[in-house]
């Protein structure tokens, strides 16, 4: 018999209604047994798991993406399913987050949740569920999912591109694993092959301490210089299309190298939903290369950021990170 453990962790499919707007609602199990009654038998069975506090997913910080991963470690042979319930802010980072800390699994992790809450009319988290647990339920996924209205992506490459549709999210640079409609398709080919045996790698100290900065036209270098004051063990820098960055002030490629010389690894992804960064494709990216910045390939921004947050979390020598953000650990990038 299959059965799956679901985790809720807070976000929209849970809350309710107050005087200073939704909240998380610790009664969602009650809730649920009532609504998932009639289709018994239909799905795995479940047990259901609150997180203590229940978080908006907007105050999600890295331990919390720990925390998660450590009750499917604690509770891993004892179902052969989880769904992990999640607010939609940030979903994507916590999907991402996850496929580091549990790589190896040979098990499916659904991570869904709802743009409307369960409770109320119209609400799109009665279809998300059903899903999620019916996926829970699969022998052919082994891996971090994020399933969301009809669409079952790969949790590390998904990114959240809507607050207003029930279509939130998307998988800009990789196919969408399978699509639930009157038929339940899976592609068996966009799946991750699983590995020789699990590594799941959960840091004692969660917070890589990783800044996440985004260019823009007329970015300065004191802005830059101000966040390596701060000695970041970590940066991320979204830039423009392939890996273009302002160069012509040569005082903002300079402080590049001056954060790469003091061992903060500075990792470039691209501003485009569909990217793959080539830091020698032109001279304004070339700049960048010469500073010591990584290209982050195809990856998305969150993806970036929780695998580097992992990377420095567990430890890894500088050389060593440097060479694993350029790897495909658990299909989060396209190698070049």
């Amino acid at each position: 018999m299959k059965k799956t453990l679901i985790l809720y962790t807070g976000g929209t499919l849970g809350m309710r209604r107050s005087e200073s707007g939704y909240i998380p609602d610790a009664d969602l199990e009650g809730a649920l047994e009532r609504l998932l009654q009639d289709a018994i038998g239909q799905l795995p069975s479940y047990d259901f798991q609150a997180l203590d506090p229940l978080l908006d997913s907007a105050n999600m910080q890295p331990r919390d993406w720990y925390r998660i991963a450590t009750l499917i470690r604690d509770n891993y042979s004892q179902y052969s399913g989880f769904v992990v319930l999640h607010g939609t802010d940030t979903m994507a980072y916590t999907a991402s987050a996850l496929s580091f800390a549990l790589q190896g699994l040979a098990k499916p992790v659904l991570v869904t949740g709802s743009q409307i809450p369960l409770r109320e009319m119209r609400s799109d988290a009665y279809n998300n569920l059903i899903a999620a647990l019916l996926l829970s339920g699969s022998d052919e996924i082994k891996e971090i999912c994020l399933y969301f209205n009809g669409k079952l992506l790969r949790g590390n490459r998904a990114v959240k591109v809507s607050s207003g549709s029930l279509d939130a999210f998307t998988s800009p640079n990789y196919p969408c694993l399978g699509e639930v409609g009157i038929q339940i398709n899976i592609d068996r080919n966009a799946l991750l092959e699983p590995g020789d045996a699990t590594q799941f790698q959960i840091p004692e100290s969660a917070d890589g301490d990783v800044v996440l900065i985004k260019l823009f036209p007329g970015i300065s270098s004191l802005f830059l210089s101000k966040v390596i004051e701060h000695r970041p063990r970590g940066l991320v820098i979204e830039t423009y299309g392939t890996g273009n960055a302002p160069t012509d002030d040569c005082a903002f490629t300079s402080q590049l190298e001056k954060a790469t010389e003091l061992g903060i690894i500075c990792v470039a992804v691209s501003q485009c939903l569909e990217n793959v960064v080539d830091l020698g494709k032109y001279a304004a990216g070339s700049a960048l290369l010469r500073a010591g910045v990584i290209g982050g390939l195809d990856m998305t921004s969150e993806a970036c950021f929780a695998k580097l947050n992992h990377l420095l979390a567990m430890g890894y020598p500088i050389d060593k990170i440097k060479e694993l953000m350029e790897t495909s650990l658990c299909g989060e990038c396209t190698p070049s």
